[in-house]
């Protein structure tokens, strides 16, 4: 049987821990689904269908990852995808509750669907796509955070 593996998040942008994260998981698993959607709680900074973009710019050298975007609750998009994995990344322990919360639901709502925590490099733990944006939108350097691509998006916004 096939292990595939959802990665699911906002990517708002995608940030070098993120692509770390996706790599670390396309070492693991048969495929990785790098799955885009959108927080009702934030406004977006870029639209769902740049954040595609990028992600499969950023991602293009790893051959068992793919990127789509879906607008559908994450375990029902999993079942559909036949996905057993839903990996979530951890920078600090301060995202350990939120992120053991959401577990436990996605578990009590579909059962054979397991979670998977990964750390991302330790270079790249304190970077948020929050943070990157403030950066950007005050003229700082953001290289260190992102891949030029989205270094690029960033400037032209």
């Amino acid at each position: 049987m096939q292990t595939i593996a959802i990665y699911p998040g906002t990517f708002d942008p995608l940030t070098n821990g993120h692509a770390d994260i996706v790599a670390r998981a396309a070492r693991l698993f048969d495929e990785v689904v790098v799955a885009i959607t959108t927080n009702p709680q934030k406004q977006g900074f870029f639209r769902v269908a740049e954040r595609e973009h990028m992600a499969k710019q950023v991602l293009a050298d790893l051959p068992n990852v793919t990127v789509e975007c879906f607008q559908e609750l994450l375990v029902d998009y999993a079942k559909r995808r036949q996905a057993n994995i839903i990996i979530r990344g951890l920078r600090a322990v301060s995202d350990f509750e939120y992120e053991f919360q959401l577990a436990s639901m996605n578990r009590h709502l579909v059962p054979e669907i397991e979670s998977i925590f990964l750390t991302p490099d330790e270079k790249f733990a304190y970077i948020s796509s929050t943070l990157v944006k403030e950066i950007a939108n005050l003229g700082g350097d953001v290289a260190q955070f992102v891949h030029p691509v989205v270094k690029e998006a960033l400037a032209k916004r």
